[in-house]
């Protein structure tokens, strides 16, 4: 091969590397405990982030909405589905000392796999995520 085509190979492959990179970084991290527990992460539109974890307790799905955006007494909108059927909406303020709130409840189990959407609004930053269990 000459100079130029390793050179220009060797560039291209760089700039693909770089891309899938930004892609895994951009993506929700999902990751499922021992204990059958789904956890996802996630940014939020524009700054902080958010965390959804759901598990089968007792016949019932036990799931836990966090968002942290470091910054304190900020109120948030929250609605999280089960499958579609609302099981929680409120409103939700960032606390001391760490700038977050979290949101956690037992709710019933529905037929079929559980699908848990959460979702906290402020203004025009979104956070928001989904984990099956």
């Amino acid at each position: 091969m000459s100079g130029k085509l390793v050179r220009s190979v060797g560039v291209a492959t760089a700039a693909m590397l770089a891309m899938g990179s930004a892609a895994l970084l951009a993506a929700p991290a999902e990751a499922k405990g021992s204990d059958g527990r789904v956890e996802k992460r996630g940014t939020c539109s524009k700054g902080g982030t958010w965390k959804l974890k759901a598990k089968h307790d007792d016949n019932r799905i036990e799931w836990e909405f966090e968002v942290d955006t470091n910054r304190v007494g900020q109120k948030w909108s929250v609605k999280v589905t089960d499958n579609k059927t609302r099981v929680f909406t409120g409103t939700r303020t960032t606390t001391a000392p760490s700038g977050s709130f979290s949101v956690e409840k037992k709710t019933a189990n529905r037929a079929g796999k559980d699908v848990i959407k959460a979702r906290a609004t402020r203004g025009k930053n979104v956070c928001a995520g989904t984990v099956s269990v």
